[in-house]
């Protein structure tokens, strides 16, 4: 539980316009514009409110929250349901903040900043925002401004991201495969004799970089008029109750889509080695 006492905390008041609208309104502004923090640093930014009028108040509550849950969609009907009761929300990280207690903002716009460390709850470590079929992990910041029964509270939620921090060396998984007409099938069937032999600078890698290896054509009795390179996400979620996966899974860890075509049988480029995109 952290607190901040409103005597020390500077404010910024300006006096409103005629052009404002005449409603209170509540926003939580954060430093980084890209809004991503890293376990350790701390979340720093500003509860701005804006009032026509002088507003009393029971009490301003500023919580950070962190969680992963289980849920359900229209991809997995019939497959997770089963194992979705069994699964309960897990939380991550928990803070709460007293901002500032019963008392009167000033007409015009108010601002009050904030500073709350990120760090997890005990025996828990922080996993990367993630939204996906079956998982999601979010992290979110909640600012309370609570009012008598007779006036309607103010209530505002500002999501922000977490990654992994980098690291300076990391180890690399590298992998070589081979391609060849008994590796792969084809539903129009017919694919011609190829060979094509590749190698991966390693399987597990950091999305904020690049993905890289080499793929060389040895021979193909056609003219070759692409070759893509397919990146395919598989999520695999389960317990003892069962698994539910989604997208397309490979036994290799590589899937490479290409088309052969004898239409161009004579290239105008020569082959070109390309950096693919993470």
């Amino acid at each position: 539980t952290f607190g901040i006492n409103l005597k020390n905390v500077p404010k910024t008041v300006k006096k409103c316009c005629s052009s404002c609208r005449m409603s209170v309104t509540l926003d939580i502004i954060l430093r980084k514009p890209d809004k991503v923090y890293h376990e350790g640093e701390s979340v720093i930014g500003t509860i701005a409110i804006f009032t026509p009028s002088d507003l009393r108040h029971d009490g301003i509550n500023l919580s950070m929250d962190g969680s992963v849950n289980l849920q359900l969609s229209s991809k997995n009907v019939g497959i997770i349901e089963a194992f979705y009761n069994a699964v309960k929300p897990i939380p991550l990280i928990s803070a709460f903040c007293e901002v500032s207690s019963a008392g009167r903002i000033p007409a015009g716009h108010t601002n009050i900043p904030f500073e709350l460390p990120l760090q997890p709850r005990p025996n828990r470590s922080l996993h990367e925002t993630y939204h996906g079929v079956f998982i999601n992990i979010s992290y979110s910041l909640k600012c309370d401004v609570k009012r008598s029964f007779l006036s309607k509270g103010l209530q505002k939620t500002q999501q922000f991201f977490v990654q992994y921090a980098p690291k300076p060396t990391q180890p690399l998984h590298p992998v070589s495969f081979t391609m060849s007409p008994t590796s792969v099938t084809s539903k129009s069937g017919g694919v011609p004799d190829f060979y094509i032999r590749g190698h991966l600078d390693s399987t597990s890698c950091s999305v904020l970089r690049p993905f890289t290896g080499h793929i060389i054509l040895e021979r193909c009795e056609m003219a070759v008029r692409s070759i893509e390179l397919q990146l395919v996400r598989v999520e695999t979620c389960g317990c003892a109750e069962g698994y539910a996966k989604d997208g397309k899974y490979f036994n290799d860890s590589l899937h490479l889509q290409f088309t052969l075509s004898s239409r161009h049988r004579n290239s105008k480029h020569p082959d070109r080695g390309r950096r693919c995109p993470t």
